[in-house]
């Protein structure tokens, strides 16, 4: 909404007329109030004539003197708007501390609320600024998001807590959670705020250090997450693909040299080779159950976008993970990058992202590609190209493409752009 620093009176009646917008769950409880009023109203009055002669003053004081169908109109007029009145002020008076931080009335925030409430279950798998992209998009539309994220990474801020603290690496959830933020403005800012070494945490988030922390404090990776979602008003659940500290390991070709075998997540894009495939280390890691359990229950599943080796496959690895994927009913969505990502994807088609997808988790997978249509005359950045969209056709296989990229930054998807296609994809 824009533009509420300016009122009309004109806006202020379609305000209140928002209290009788369908499935806000106001109308049926001020209805009820209402008739509850009137009927102990009635029995009072009725109580107090038999117990009690009406004294002649009480003639003019109760209208008497006016035609019956008159005099009920006018008491009936009278008590709707001491009702209405005193409903008014008591939501005013309850409501203001909890909505004083916004210019927006509380009817719009109720119905954009109820609105999200209803709206359809949807799981994003992945990991990285990809998956918060398009968490970001989506929350506009339904608060029942539920982010799937990797548990592989190992390097930055994340892998050093990772190492010290025998924390699960936290970057990615921080990522989902800022995304996912009520207020995510001020979150944001706050969840990604990077310390210097001046500060002696140097290289830590703030938000990496505070679910670090929340951590100890719950006493579990998965409470820390629950809790810090609750803190935060985060509108959807944030859950690990798995419990169990992965290591995430991959055979790449470098040159014409016979493949190497290299753990550890950041350690792959530095060897500027090409990747066979990836595997887990332990090789049988034990899905999350509430994430299986999310992605049965889901009307969508969403892989992507983000880093093809270090964050999408790492969740689809665990077993457990992508036996529900093939076991759920629901509509598949694989989102593609937009650009190719130097030492992992380097001149990859949309063809090639989706056969490395299936060369680990076989074919018929997916049901929708969603694809960018990118410009002509912008360039990506140095070291990367457009992934192209050449791609087979295969059957069950729906191609969806559509401009995505960020009008500041082409080679990145725009959440906006991006939910508003998702969305379509359900109606």
């Amino acid at each position: 909404m824009k533009g509420w620093g300016k009122r009309t009176v004109r806006d202020d009646w379609h305000t209140y007329l928002r209290w009788l917008a369908p499935g806000l769950g106001v109308k049926r409880w001020l209805l009820l109030l209402v008739l509850g009023v009137v009927l102990a109203s009635l029995g009072g009055a009725s109580l107090l004539r038999a117990l009690y002669p009406l004294p002649a003053h009480f003639y003019y004081l109760t209208l008497q003197f006016l035609p019956r169908p008159l005099r009920v109109i006018l008491f009936f007029l009278a008590g709707a708007g001491s009702i209405v009145a005193a409903l008014w002020g008591l939501n005013r008076s309850l409501l203001e501390p909890f909505t004083g931080n916004t210019q927006r009335p509380y009817p719009e925030i109720l119905y954009e609320y109820r609105r999200r409430e209803r709206g359809p279950h949807i799981v994003v798998l992945g990991g990285g600024h990809g998956q918060a992209t398009i968490l970001r998009g989506l929350k506009t539309y339904t608060t029942n998001l539920t982010a799937i994220v990797t548990v592989a990474d190992d390097g930055g801020s994340s892998g050093r807590l990772r190492r010290e603290l025998g924390v699960l690496p936290p970057g990615d959830f921080r990522n989902c959670i800022a995304a996912l933020a009520d207020n995510e403005s001020l979150m944001t800012q706050l969840l990604q705020y990077r310390f210097s070494s001046k500060a002696g945490l140097d290289g830590h988030s703030m938000g990496n250090l505070f679910i670090g922390a929340m951590s100890g404090v719950t006493g579990s990776f998965e409470s820390a997450l629950e809790e810090s979602s609750r803190v935060l008003a985060v509108k959807g659940r944030v859950l690990p693909s798995t419990l169990e500290a992965v290591t995430l390991g991959a055979d790449v070709q470098v040159g014409k040299e016979s493949p190497v075998r290299v753990y550890g997540e950041s350690k792959i894009p530095q060897l500027g080779g090409h990747v066979i495939r990836v595997l887990l280390e332990p090789p049988d890691p034990r899905a999350y159950p509430k994430a299986v359990q999310a992605i049965l229950a889901a009307e969508l599943i969403i892989v992507g976008p983000g880093s093809l080796y270090t964050s999408i496959l790492p969740n689809l690895l665990v077993p457990g993970i992508a036996n529900a994927l093939r076991a759920s009913h629901a509509p598949k969505v694989y989102i593609c990058n937009i650009a190719t990502q130097a030492g992992e994807t380097e001149t990859y088609t949309v063809e090639e992202h989706l056969q490395a997808l299936e060369t680990h988790l076989g074919r018929g997978l997916f049901s929708v590609v969603v694809v960018n249509e990118h410009p002509a005359a912008i360039r990506p950045p140095e070291g990367t190209t457009w992934v192209e969209p050449a791609l087979q056709s295969r059957e069950g296989l729906r191609v969806v493409q559509a401009p995505l990229g960020n009008t500041i930054n082409p080679w990145q998807h725009d959440s906006e752009k991006l939910a508003r296609t998702i969305m379509g994809l359900l109606k």
